[in-house]
């Protein structure tokens, strides 16, 4: 299996950001760890009962494994537009869980919201993976 030359260029901008991102968080302050466990235990309480610290190493080590997946070219576009859609899926549901993030009765951003919102591209990007994929 070969990976599409039209491929390349989403999910490596994509893999990179991403597994840079999740390099990034594994030895993340008490602080950051803290900030990003409340933010994500707010709109999905089920993550309350896990530590801060253990939460962001999972969330680290989901963002490389999901950055490598992206990277890595054997991986059909299928599989990996999946993962990719599930994640940025779990984020927008989150941004629209979390009424800080977002105006009043509108999917438009906060301040607080635009670093959540712009995730979108994220899911355009797994689902055109997909559709490519299956095309």
């Amino acid at each position: 299996m070969q990976l599409p030359l039209r491929s390349l260029p989403t999910r490596l901008a994509a893999g990179a950001y991403i597994l840079h991102s999740g390099l990034e968080k594994w030895r993340a302050p008490a602080e950051r760890a803290a900030a990003l466990h409340g933010a994500a235990s707010g709109a999905y309480p089920f993550l309350r009962p896990i530590p801060a610290a253990l939460f962001v190493k999972l969330l680290s080590a989901g963002e490389i494994g999901l950055g490598a997946t992206l990277l890595t070219p054997v991986i059909r576009d299928r599989v990996a537009g999946a993962a990719l859609s599930v994640f940025s899926g779990s984020l927008l549901t989150m941004y629209l869980r979390t009424p800080a993030m977002h105006r009043p009765g509108s999917v438009w951003p906060t301040a607080a919201g635009t670093a959540v919102s712009k995730d979108v591209w994220m899911l355009g990007i797994g689902l055109g993976l997909i559709a490519g994929d299956l095309a």
